[in-house]
């Protein structure tokens, strides 16, 4: 790991996209095979995550990589509300167990750790590395990059329509997070923003939302409007607010 890294981070950022992306995939197909849902996935997924955070430790990279407290004062706490709006809009109509209970902490377990390697593979490895030469290039490439990172999930089995809400939606947060992480010095809210965004939709009240928004696809436009219109405002906050860069101390 460690030649590939001195050698080049956006390859190496590229490696670990492949190693997530196809053994998530793997992962799926097995757990579609055995009936057990996200049973592999969550084992390939903490396995990975603590092959990449033994990594990261021995390397004292950390700080390099936003893996620190933020620096935010008390009185900004404020600002992740509409963060947190977006990260939670999936429970809003109430909670429900979609999953049998031992399949539900599976899945959380496994959303948890896509947070964490998400986060550290698009907005660490990927866009540290390339925001060495243009940050406008590595905020850009790292924000697309994710989004289209989940077309994966197309190949899973899930919806056209929803995929492709999905990769819109990507973007937009892909763009926020790294805004975040660029402009406030810390990976930590965007990890926990991601995992629990994509853990709540193992509990989400699928039914209730349906009830009134009508049907599936005028909730998915309904929401991913909404929750892009509220992001997009939220970026601008940011680059107005934070004045400082985490890229500026690892060049």
């Amino acid at each position: 790991m460690n030649k590939i890294y001195k050698k080049n981070e956006v390859n190496f950022a590229i490696i670990c996209i492949v190693i997530y992306v196809v053994g998530t995939s793997i992962a799926e197909s097995i757990a579609q095979t055995i009936g057990i849902v996200k049973l592999p996935s969550m084992i390939f997924h903490i396995c990975f995550t603590g092959v990449l955070l033994a990594w990261l430790k021995k390397n004292d990279l950390f700080e390099k990589y936003g893996l620190v407290k933020p620096e935010y004062k008390l009185s900004k706490a404020w600002f992740f509300i509409p963060l947190m709006l977006v990260g939670l809009s999936s429970i809003f109509f109430g909670v429900k167990l979609n999953y049998s209970i031992p399949e539900t902490v599976f899945y959380i377990l496994s959303m948890l750790c896509v947070g964490f390697l998400e986060e550290i593979i698009f907005r660490g490895f990927l866009f540290v590395g390339m925001a060495k030469k243009n940050v406008k290039s590595a905020i850009i490439v790292s924000s697309i990059t994710f989004g289209i990172g989940h077309i994966v999930n197309l190949l899973n089995g899930q919806d056209l329509l929803e995929t492709l809400l999905q990769i819109v939606f990507a973007i937009v947060v892909g763009f926020t997070l790294v805004t975040l992480l660029y402009k406030g010095k810390s990976l930590i809210p965007c990890i926990i923003f991601h995992g629990i965004n994509n853990a709540c939709s193992a509990i989400s009240n699928d039914e209730a939302s349906l009830k009134v928004f009508g049907s599936v696809e005028r909730e998915l436009y309904i929401s991913v409007s909404i929750a892009v219109v509220l992001l997009v405002i939220y970026c601008i906050a940011m680059w107005k607010t934070f004045r400082t860069s985490a890229i500026d101390d690892v060049k």
